[in-house]
């Protein structure tokens, strides 16, 4: 096991590599670079002038150069106000340019740059919209998780009948249906005042004001509230429940038909017994790896949710940096989403290992 992880932390720290460096170079394309100077500075600068300004703040430099500058194993760029005469440079606190900088900073001193849209330090930045998105995928996978496996069981428990079929057509309507349309719909069912329930609800004297739900998730920032998180969570479970139900069916109908079980039955084991002891655990081997798999979904596709919610998490970052062209908060979103991918594949392989008895003695 420990010459396992070690080869897999190698790879993993090479994997990251490769694509926090595709991801610099994809934003660090010259059109970006432009959009970048004229942002910063004036939007009427002429060529000549977009030149100075990238050269003045150590955009000039070859692309290796600049990525070794952003990891922290070269020393950060420097230079000297123009207009002030003070230095200048990548490691130096503009706030007290005399002050004595490092010669590196960069991820690996846990220095992410600064943020041009937020004007805030990346990591704070990322931590915190991270947080909020974490708080999401909590409660998404507490009502994904429970719920996907007891459809998929039951479905699984007997094949072909009645409640199979009705369980596996909620899956794949439930699967084929994605964020941006249920997400709609949700809000017009639960958080429009003139359509859906609430205003059935009024008419009956059962609600007075407001909506049933709300179909905002702004004030979720503030406290979590089941009328202002339930649309969000729902849209993402929703989506998920249908796809870990259908590998969970899938699992449990193959064990169903194993031969231990039909001895088990052969003995007068009851039903109920042979599911709980001899099947459950072998076709939970399956769905666990989809499960941990969910995670770098989740974080992918929480940002059509935040968005559609108006909740500012890390999805909804993400869509500000991408429009703001805030090329140290992608780079930042970058290396998050690559860490949480790495590692849920790894706890998910380890996982594997210990529930499937016959890799773990190979």
């Amino acid at each position: 096991m420990l010459k396992f992880l070690v080869r897999r932390l190698a790879l993993m720290l090479l994997t990251a590599l490769c694509l926090t460096f595709v991801v610099f170079v994809l934003t660090n394309l010259h059109p970006n670079l432009v959009k970048l100077a004229k942002t910063q500075a004036s939007a009427r600068m002429s060529d000549e002038q977009v030149v100075n300004w990238l050269q003045l703040n150590g955009y000039s430099d070859p692309i290796l150069v600049r990525y070794g500058e952003w990891l922290g194993v070269v020393p950060g760029w420097t230079g000297t106000n123009p207009e002030t005469g003070k230095p200048m440079g990548r490691c130096v606190n503009p706030n007290a340019p005399t002050a004595p900088a490092p010669r590196y900073c960069g991820v690996v001193q846990g220095d992410w740059g600064t943020s041009t849209v937020f004007k805030q330090p990346v990591s704070q930045v990322v931590g915190v919209r991270l947080a909020a998105t974490g708080w999401l995928m909590l409660w998404v996978l507490i009502v994904m998780i429970p719920t996907s496996l007891v459809i998929g069981i039951l479905a699984g428990m007997r094949e072909g009948s009645r409640l199979d079929r009705v369980l596996s057509t909620v899956s794949i309507a439930s699967t084929a249906t994605p964020e941006y349309v249920s997400g709609v719909v949700l809000i017009v069912l639960f958080g429009s005042t003139v359509m859906g329930f609430t205003p059935l609800f009024k008419h009956w004297g059962l609600l007075h004001e407001g909506t049933l739900l709300k179909g905002s998730a702004a004030s979720a920032l503030d406290g979590l509230t089941f009328d202002n998180f339930a649309l969000p969570v729902a849209t993402i479970a929703l989506y998920g429940i249908g796809y870990i139900a259908r590998m969970t069916r899938a699992s449990m109908t193959e064990v169903m038909t194993a031969q231990y079980i039909r001895t088990a039955r052969l003995k007068g084991v009851s039903f109920a017994q042979v599911v709980m002891r001899h099947a459950l655990r072998n076709a939970l081997i399956a769905p666990f790896t989809v499960i941990m798999l969910q995670i770098p979904w989740l974080l992918n596709g929480v940002v059509i949710t935040e968005t559609l919610f108006n909740y500012k998490g890390f999805g909804w970052a993400l869509v500000s940096a991408a429009e703001g062209n805030d090329i140290e908060l992608l780079l930042g979103c970058s290396v998050v989403a690559v860490v949480i991918v790495l590692l849920t594949q790894l706890i998910s392989d380890i996982g594997y290992v210990y529930l499937n008895p016959r890799i773990r003695l190979s």
